[in-house]
């Protein structure tokens, strides 16, 4: 791959131990990674996997116990954090209370002559549909709006490499859904490097033109979104992306197995299984609770040689525990990972 872009190379990153003769906690063990220039790179992963102490120190926040960290093929190490040319961008946006929308996305371009920093403001609260936003006082915005600001202001000095960590997860659901869309799309439209942080899939898939799947530290998988669902190269990913059940090949009722590969084990997601017509359905399932997902109606159902699923859909005449029903399969919901 090119030297271009942002280089980690078997980046280590430890922490002191917080009691006399304990060993000292390995927060990331030898990570490598690139992000190509106008690629957005999204790490995924639980709350204590690394992502975060991986992203602080490619902004040099955090010392390296070992590996390196470049740009262009050239090191980082000794560039003070300010001197990398690095944006950052953290759940707290930090905008300054006593300047408007306009004077918070203008900091970062002091010295420019007044005219360039003013159509560069103007462009960038446009790019973050906050345009008309200018004049407005911080202390009036949503926490959405509060955000949109901070990220045209980590935009305005065309940073070569934008880090972003976990920066709509104090939002609701809903406006991190439709935020994030709008931050790949502010994202492509300054044609800037990203290293996004988050432990939202959803999130993740959104923004990013690849993923990287961490635990304990290391890397597990770099995938483009659409392939990482389709082949988690192991267990661990797929119960990570949501995955629900798994079922070795040998086992696994005959409707499922033409889904599958040779060999390996069959994983599951919510969905596998859709409610299907009386008479219609390739499989028989056990009904153990009606549910709701996302606003759907859905079946908690025991399926033999398969155990609980989550089946989508509701027959015509309801469900109640107990019952038996009519399933159809949906391979879009299934993947064979290593056994």
């Amino acid at each position: 791959m090119s030297a271009r872009g942002l280089g980690v190379d078997g980046v280590v990153v430890r922490y002191p131990a917080v009691r006399r003769g304990a060993p000292a906690a390995t927060a990331v063990a030898g990570v490598d990674l690139r992000v190509a220039p106008g690629e957005v790179l999204a790490l995924l992963g639980p709350s204590g996997c690394g992502k975060s102490s991986l992203l602080r120190a490619v902004a040099g926040l955090e010392p390296l116990a070992a590996g390196a960290v470049t740009w262009d093929g050239v090191s980082v190490a000794g560039v003070p954090v300010h001197r990398r040319g690095f944006g950052l961008l953290f759940q707290d946006g930090q905008l300054f209370p006593h300047r408007d929308v306009a004077g918070n996305v203008a900091y970062g371009l002091a010295g420019r002559p007044r005219g360039e920093v003013a159509g560069r403001v103007e462009d960038l609260l446009a790019v973050v549909g906050l345009g008309g936003y200018g004049a407005r006082a911080v202390a009036t915005l949503s926490g959405g709006e509060r955000q949109r600001v901070a990220l045209a202001r980590a935009l305005a000095p065309a940073p070569r490499l934008l880090l972003l960590d976990e920066p709509l997860s104090a939002l609701d659901r809903s406006l991190r859904e439709r935020l994030a869309l709008d931050v790949r799309a502010a994202l492509l439209a300054t044609g800037t490097t990203a290293l996004f942080v988050t432990h939202d899939q959803d999130e993740a898939f959104a923004v990013a033109d690849r993923v990287a799947v961490m635990a304990a530290g290391r890397l597990l998988q770099v995938d483009a979104p659409a392939d990482l669902w389709r082949a988690p190269a192991s267990r661990q990913v797929a119960a990570f992306l949501g995955y629900e059940a798994f079922v070795p090949l040998a086992a696994a009722p005959d409707p499922l197995r033409r889904f599958a590969g040779e060999s390996g084990t069959l994983a599951l997601a919510p969905g596998a299984f859709v409610v299907a017509p009386e008479g219609a359905g390739e499989l028989v399932g056990t009904v153990r609770a009606v549910l709701t997902r996302r606003g759907r109606p859905a079946l908690l159902v025991d399926v033999p040689g398969v155990g609980p699923v989550t089946a989508l859909g509701a027959p015509a005449d309801g469900a109640r525990e107990g019952s038996t029903i009519a399933l159809a399969t949906d391979p879009s919901a299934t993947a064979t990972v290593p056994a």
